[in-house]
């Protein structure tokens, strides 16, 4: 029953999240039609990093019960997705494909240190200042990211005038607020960016419910649980700093894109395979602390590239749709299809079979969206 009212909760604040994000994406639409990107990207950033005082000061106060937590929880889901979402589509604005080939591992091995660097900082200053004070210093490291992307705002393409009139008779209609799934829907290659993100998610949170059920089967106290949790995050962790830094760059370069974006969805098959024969603690921990890796290390800014071909709507407001909506609401989806499965009879090895060949069909579509990226690269005649 633990596991399963675990799931339900997850599902609901998943749910939440990606309502909320329904509201949001609208309006994010229409800053990126009304105003420049040198106003709408820094004023995202000070939005955000606002909202964390905000509840730093609520959270002091101590009131509304459960309720302020449950909202904090749905708005960091809409942060984390939401900022990132922002700097890769700027990111793949102000980089072209051969550079973002070269570029973004070792800029994704970034958001990795930050990964590394935030925990612990967590872990060594709750225990003296209480969990609540980290949030000034959480607002404080959002504001250093605004100033780097104010800095980084000269490498910008020049508007050009035809962009500049349309933005400047830009008004609010339902089809500024529909904008960024409409480009979705008039695309091919879209659509199959979003199938991907889906895929990527349902599996994810397959992998992420069989860890809790098999842990939660163990005799060990929860000190015990949460550092063994902490032992595979930091191993993901590491991993993947040593393979942004070392490997991507050399691994984009030797094969084309379709070959790199395949890896993670083909070790997945191999994976969900073995965890279905072995359904044991260690074959889930090493087959999820690489497939984690993997995708922030290889997946991930090998997706970002698939950005850098297209125009600027597709690159901020379908792009925004797809990392934030179609990837929280593939969470949420995943969530109550597990859930699904579960009281259908299916356990570990049953879901773990199930899917191997979902993931097959991942590795097909990176490998057509690697394909149609090449040729809009072509297209574009860059080098």
């Amino acid at each position: 029953m633990g596991i399963r009212a675990g799931v339900e909760n997850l599902s609901w604040l998943f749910s939440g999240t990606f309502f909320t994000m329904l509201l949001v994406i609208p309006i994010f639409g229409w800053l990126t039609n009304r105003y420049r990107r040198k106003i709408f990207l820094p004023t995202c950033y000070i939005f955000f990093s606002t909202n964390i005082l905000i509840f730093f000061f609520v959270l002091q106060i101590n009131i509304g019960g459960r309720l302020v937590p449950t909202l904090f929880f749905i708005w960091l889901s809409v942060f984390n997705l939401f900022i990132i979402s922002i700097f890769w589509s700027f990111m793949a604005d102000i980089y072209s494909d051969s550079q973002a080939r070269r570029l973004f591992g070792y800029i994704a091995a970034g958001g990795s240190a930050g990964a590394v660097l935030g925990p612990t900082l967590a872990a060594l200053l709750a225990p003296k200042i209480g969990t609540p004070a980290l949030l000034p210093i959480s607002f404080f490291f959002l504001l250093g990211s605004t100033i780097c992307i104010t800095k980084l705002m000269r490498y910008l393409p020049k508007e050009k005038p035809a962009e500049t009139a349309a933005r400047l008779k830009a008004k609010i209609s339902m089809m500024n607020y529909i904008q960024g799934v409409t480009l979705i829907v008039k695309s091919k290659y879209l659509q199959a960016i979003s199938l991907f993100i889906l895929i990527y998610s349902l599996l994810s949170t397959f992998l992420y419910f069989q860890q809790a059920e098999i842990i939660s089967t163990l005799s060990i106290n929860s000190d015990k649980r949460t550092s063994l949790f902490a032992q595979i995050d930091l191993a993901v962790n590491l991993l993947t700093i040593g393979t942004q830094l070392l490997v991507f760059h050399r691994l984009i370069k030797s094969f084309n894109l379709a070959i790199t974006l395949s890896l993670v969805p083909l070790l997945s098959i191999l994976g969900f395979i073995l965890l279905g024969i072995f359904p044991v603690l260690a074959v889930l921990i090493i087959f999820g602390v690489i497939r984690r890796a993997g995708e922030y290390a290889i997946t991930k800014p090998a997706r970002e590239i698939l950005f850098t071909v297209l125009p600027f709507d597709e690159k901020y407001k379908a792009k925004n749709v797809i990392d934030t909506v179609i990837y929280r609401g593939g969470d949420a989806i995943s969530g109550w299809i597990y859930e699904g499965l579960k009281l259908m009879g299916l356990g570990l090895v049953g879901i773990s079979f199930l899917a191997a060949p979902v993931a097959l069909y991942w590795a097909v579509i990176a490998k057509y969206l690697g394909n149609y990226q090449e040729r809009l690269r072509g297209e574009k005649n860059e080098p």
